[in-house]
Parts: structure tokens; sequence; C-alpha cells
């Protein structure tokens, strides 16, 4: 029968190795309190990111012509109460709303002018504490209510640690299809399953990690043994060893061609952004590309001089051969260099 705050799912506390300690942080009376250990230990469970088959994708953002779009995971509130009353029973904490009406604001995709649905969930366990945030959604939209109270309950929660983990994810542009719906559905990384949070991975860590060495080819391919966290359904792909070989053309091709021919080819600023290999692997082939086009153009220079490149940037209106940030404008600055050299000799 379900509890007044939901359906616990026994398979969001299932390991074994847990279950004495969610029968021992069964809640008391609300006289008593838990010892600092016990909190520790249910803040520590709180924590743990939802298994996989509570993560769904919504899009964020769209690249030109709406057959890319940028994706974040989020767990419905079903989520959120499955949890707590896993961890706590149903009789271990409470919610309390209120909803409100704000001001008309004008609403930027369309310069409507439309009130807002202000929802402010407070979110109270037992023994532990209480936390309280509010969610908002635009009055004009049939559910403003529902989403509101939704993005309220979980905001609340993210103050327990709940869900929390989640807000470390900066988006994955993906192919999309009809409806602007993801062709894919990405894999997370290990940080954000249960298995691989227990085992102690962090996001941060992933963050502060040191890139391979690119002078060292088996720095790359050590790599490839991450590659089933950044993979796709339907296959795992070694993205982790292109990925590698991308950063690595950083410091040859400049900052301003690097970033200009990965905001080219997928819109993305940082290569560990994008999933699909095949994305990555045009990312590379055109970085090599602009590799090999900047040593002719140093060739070609050896054998003209440097004053010859003056007025062909001029033409493109750059001061430098550092603010080239296309291919396209990298191969005409060659082919041009390289006719002045042939013609001068």
């Amino acid at each position: 029968m379900s509890g007044a705050n939901g359906r616990a799912d026994p398979r969001e506390v299932s390991a074994a190795n847990h279950s004495a300690l969610v029968s021992d942080l069964q809640i008391q009376p609300a006289a008593s309190h838990f010892s600092s250990e016990k909190i520790k230990q249910l803040v520590s469970e709180l924590e743990v990111p939802f298994d996989e088959s509570s993560i769904y994708w919504r899009v964020t953002n769209t690249a030109k012509g709406e057959q890319r779009g940028q994706v974040v995971p989020y767990a419905d509130p079903r989520a959120y109460t499955d949890r707590l009353n896993a961890l706590l029973t149903p009789a271990g904490w409470t919610r309390r709303y209120a909803v409100h009406t704000s001001a008309n604001f004008e609403r930027a995709k369309d310069k409507k002018i439309v009130a807002k649905v202000v929802v402010t969930c407070e979110l109270t366990i037992f023994s532990l504490g209480s936390h309280s945030s509010t969610g908002e959604e635009w009055a004009d939209n049939d559910n403003a209510a529902t989403a509101a109270e939704a993005q309220a309950f979980k905001r609340a929660a993210a103050c327990f640690g709940l869900g929390r983990y989640l807000y470390h994810f900066t988006g994955v542009w993906v192919d999309l299809g009809e409806r602007k719906r993801p062709k894919s559905t990405p894999r997370l990384f290990g940080w954000a399953t249960p298995q691989g949070w227990r085992q102690g991975l962090r996001p941060w860590q992933e963050a502060n990690a040191k890139p391979a060495n690119p002078s060292n080819p088996s720095s790359c391919a050590d790599q490839q043994g991450n590659a089933a966290e950044v993979g796709w359904d339907g296959g795992v792909e070694d993205t982790s060893a292109l990925i590698c070989q991308i950063e690595a053309m950083a410091e040859p091709l400049g900052r301003r061609l690097y970033r200009g021919i990965l905001k080219t080819v997928a819109r993305a600023w940082n290569p560990s952004e994008i999933r699909e290999a095949d994305v990555l692997s045009r990312i590379l082939a055109q970085m090599q590309s602009a590799e090999r086009g900047m040593r002719r153009l140093d060739a070609a220079l050896d054998k003209s001089g440097p004053e010859i490149l003056v007025p062909i940037l001029r033409s493109l209106r750059l001061n430098s051969i550092d603010q080239l940030d296309s291919l396209d404008s990298l191969k005409r600055v060659v082919l041009e260099v390289e006719q002045v050299a042939e013609s001068a000799r």
C-alpha cells in the first residue's frame, strides 16, 4: 500500500551490505535524535546517485537547424521520494508547499508578458532538520503548478545531498530526431552511478585529472579503459582515446583555431563534452588537416619571407595568424602564401 509520500522502491537500496544500515536508520519518535555517526551514514546514503533506470534526459539547448541538441540528465520526483522512503520510511520525513503567483514578466523567447507560478517547498527529515527552496514556471503552462512543485522539492532535497550530483553535468551534444528528441541515450559517467560512487569515484576527480601526455602514445592508450564510462547504448565506443588525441592538438593549433574547429563541428567548447565517436573522429580529422596546413604555411614562409603574410591577413581582417579560427580561413591563407611564394621563385 502506498504511503503518504509515495511508494518506496526496494531496488533503490537493495545491496546486502546496506540492509543493516537501512534497518538501523529507521525513524525514531520525534523526540529522539540521531547520533552524529548515524547522521553521517544517512547523508552519505542520500548522496548516492540514482539507479540509471531512474534517469531521463532533457534537451536544454539546440544548435542551428535543431539537428543537434545539448542534453542533461534528471530524475523525476518519484525517484527522490522512493529514496527517502527506502532510507527513512514514509513516517521519517515530510514536505510542505506554498503556492504564489508572481508579477508579470516579459518572456525572452517570445516577448509575451506572462506571470509565473512560484512554489516553495519545505522538506523536513525528522531528527535531522529542514530545508526549503523554490521552483517556478510560466503561468500559461497547463502543468505550471506541478512543474514548479517538482522543481522546488528537488532543490530542497539537494540541500540534504539527495540528487545533488546531477548539478555537476554541463550537457552533452547529441543528434536530434523527430520532435527534437535525442536519437541516442548517453551513458552515465562512473561517478554518476551507484556502483561507481560507492567505489569512491567523484565528479571533481575527473575535473581535476591531468590530461595524458600527448607525446606519449601509451598514455592515450591507457585511457581506453575508461571508454565504457563515456560510450553509448548499442556498443562501447573508444571515445577516451579520441578525446586524448584531440586535446593534444590544442598546443600546435593555438587556442583560437582549436576552439573554432570544436565549435564548427560540434558546437562544443571541450571535447570531453562530446560522447559520439563519429563526431570526435570528424573533429580530429579536421584538426590533423589544420596541423598539416600550419606546417605547409611555415614551409612557404621560410621560402618567401614572413612579410607576404601581412596583406593576406589584412584581406581577412586579421592582425596575426593566431587569430585564425577556422579550417577554411587557414586553407585560404596557406594557398595564397604558397601561390605568392611560387611566383617569387
